[in-house]
């Protein structure tokens, strides 16, 4: 799984949200997360969520009207106008920016020929999260799509990943380590076609039946129980108490 933010890999991940401090509080209490608002004015209430003191997701005030209750996956890369000028000549949008944030960065908000909405990030002073790979930190991302060739098509020659072979689900690979993969919304018959494509985080935990629990607790609804997956990993989805989904995933002997 990815343990760090890499070139062309997941780098961050932000939950736009209504009520900040409500959600705060569930991530806090499933996670055991704590939040800082940035007080700078054209910070616009970004708040950090930090674990241990490590930087490890943000959430964010709803900055349009459009914008769903959502989490959202950035991806690093090193020259973030390449990079969108990639995505259209590939049939994708861009969405947003390129924005210069303060001295940390450049970041920008694109979308794959699908729909699906992923954001760019080119790192100054900021690489991305401090914290990755252990429980209560991003350790994985998923696409969900209804055209597993396009997309595939079009991630590889953004980002070179490496698709891995299958049906219905494929692993995505970085210079041989995977960090994600892609799930063929088609092959199940029950997932509701009104969801459209987009993208899924999943975090670490070392106690995924009590992580489980302690979101429902906290206001959160369990998607899918924890299951056993191929390779033993066991991976559980959930939404918390503004709908947003996300993914929970232990690994054998995970601590």
């Amino acid at each position: 799984m990815t343990t760090e933010p890499k070139v062309n890999g997941p780098c961050w991940v932000e939950l736009g949200a209504e009520d900040i401090p409500r959600q705060g509080d569930f991530y806090g209490r499933v996670f055991g997360w704590d939040t800082a608002t940035d007080p700078r004015p054209e910070a616009g209430g970004y708040t950090i969520a930090s674990r241990g003191g490590r930087r490890v997701a943000a959430i964010t005030p709803l900055y349009g009207d459009e914008q769903p209750v959502a989490w959202n996956v950035s991806f690093r890369v090193e020259d973030i106008d390449a990079a969108l000028d990639t995505v259209r000549g590939l049939g994708g949008a861009a969405v947003l920016g390129p924005i210069d944030v303060f001295d940390d960065g450049r970041f920008a908000v694109a979308a794959d020929p699908a729909g699906a909405v992923f954001q760019l990030w080119q790192a100054n002073d900021v690489a991305g999260a401090q914290l990755m790979g252990e429980p209560g930190s991003l350790c994985w991302v998923d696409l969900h799509t209804r055209d597993v060739a396009a997309a595939s098509d079009f991630y590889g020659r953004l980002f070179g990943w490496e698709l891995g072979g299958g049906t219905g689900y494929r692993v995505l690979s970085l210079d041989g380590t995977p960090f994600g993969g892609v799930f063929d919304q088609g092959s199940d018959e029950g997932y509701p076609k009104e969801i459209p494509p987009h993208w899924l985080p999943s975090f670490a935990t070392a106690d995924i039946e009590g992580t489980v629990a302690k979101a429902a607790e906290a206001g959160g609804t369990t998607v899918m129980p924890p299951m056993r997956m191929p390779g033993g990993v066991t991976a559980a989805a959930l939404t918390d108490p503004e709908g947003a989904g996300f993914g929970l995933m232990q690994t054998p002997g995970g601590e």
